[in-house]
């Protein structure tokens, strides 16, 4: 019996990990980039991206030939879009770009045949999906039946691989038809619930779900503004007030980073400026949060000027986006430590999840410990919550903006 095949365009955060996962459930996958380099490698077995348990996975189904990266797409039953949908430049508001999105419509559409499975996963603006259909059509022969639905991922980076399977999806078709279709492909490699709705309303619950993510962040990185204006420390506060039964607020940090939350909530904004002003007044609080964090520290930067008057060696401990994670992608904390090192004071970084940095000195925690004068604590890795970390640095002058001695 011939394989169903697969072609998965986007060989990214999820295209990779998806293709990967389907070629080893038996699938015929053909994996598209643009990028050259990523289809060599690929091909060679090795991965551009940090993400665990994929590196020997992809070894595993190139080996077997289940896997292939290509640059230009190639005839499949099944076609899954993948591709970044970034900000256009420039904009007060920034505004989605869909154009890689429309872009793989129009290269697909003249290899789609009748019963084909289009689905889309990249994180787009309610009414995208019809436009995939739209541009398919206009850039397609005559087909008769039609099938595109979308399915938003929802997984957490350091556990993709584990997510993609046993997390529940969403699945919004174009028709019920395509619904259907959709949802019994993933019920072939998904553990999770399968949820069976329309394509706007499927694409509108990825973003409501990273939106109330950012709303209950922005809580409580406003309380940790308020608070440490009142002299009142926020992480016992918070402690206390979640000891009421229906009361579960959140923990403070440098800002909102990651791929998702810091970005999604735009894509309602863009759509409905007027009736999401909640959604925005979130957005602005943890952008403002970054903002602050950075204050605070040229704050105390001037004042251990003034009283040795001397330039502090500043030691940022935390790049990425959140604890636990290699993925530094709109992180809050490397924005603060590239901004320090751009305005010319002294600084250098401490990741054990990030080795190199284009533009920041990356130090071990020893090293740190014998630099610096102040130390910055950005993200809250486990690394760092050890008794011995904490214990030498009870001398330092420590600017904790995660929690890490509450």
């Amino acid at each position: 019996m011939k394989k169903k095949t697969v072609c998965v365009i986007g060989l990214g955060y999820i295209g990779l990990p998806t293709a990967a996962l389907l070629a080893r459930k038996g699938y015929s996958v053909s994996g598209v980039d643009v990028d050259e380099e990523i289809v060599k490698n690929i091909n060679k077995g090795q991965i551009h991206i940090i993400e665990e348990d994929l590196d020997e996975l992809v070894k595993s189904v190139i080996i077997s030939g289940n896997l292939v990266a290509f640059k230009n797409v190639k005839l499949s039953d099944v076609y899954i879009i993948c591709v970044p949908t970034p900000f256009h430049e420039d904009m007060e508001i920034p505004l989605p770009n869909i154009d890689y999105v429309l872009s793989a419509a129009k290269k697909i559409a003249p290899l789609i045949k009748d019963g084909d499975l289009i689905i889309l996963e990249s994180t787009s603006p309610v009414g995208t999906t019809k436009k995939v259909q739209e541009t398919i059509i206009e850039y397609s022969s005559d087909i008769k039946e039609l099938n595109i639905a979308y399915c938003p991922e929802r997984v957490l980076p350091g556990k993709i691989m584990k997510e993609l399977i046993t997390n529940a999806r969403i699945i919004g078709g174009l028709t019920p038809i395509s619904t259907k279709k959709a949802a019994d492909f993933y019920r072939q490699f998904v553990e999770g619930e399968i949820i069976e709705t329309d394509a706007k309303t499927a694409e509108m619950c990825k973003l409501t779900e990273n939106s109330f993510r950012d709303l209950n962040i922005a809580f409580a990185n406003e309380l940790s503004m308020i608070c440490d204006k009142q002299e009142i420390n926020v992480w016992d506060l918070i402690k206390m007030a979640n000891k009421h039964p229906r009361v579960n607020i959140l923990q403070p940090g440098t800002g909102v980073g990651g791929h998702c939350i810091a970005v999604d909530p735009w894509f309602i904004i863009t759509q409905d400026r007027e009736n999401s002003t909640l959604i925005q007044a979130a957005r602005q609080v943890n952008i403002k949060k970054t903002r602050w964090v950075l204050d605070k520290i040229k704050n105390n930067i001037n004042n251990y000027f003034e009283k040795k008057k001397v330039k502090p060696k500043i030691a940022c401990l935390g790049l990425t986006f959140k604890p636990d994670v290699q993925d530094a992608r709109e992180s809050p904390a490397l924005k603060v430590a590239e901004t320090l090192l751009n305005e010319g004071y002294d600084v250098k970084c401490v990741d054990p999840h990030v080795k190199i940095s284009t533009q920041l000195s990356i130090l071990n925690f020893s090293e740190a410990l014998d630099w610096a004068d102040i130390f910055c604590i950005l993200v809250k890795h486990r690394e760092f919550a050890t008794f011995e970390v904490k214990y030498k640095l009870k001398d330092k002058i420590i600017l904790d903006f995660c929690g890490l001695f509450a």
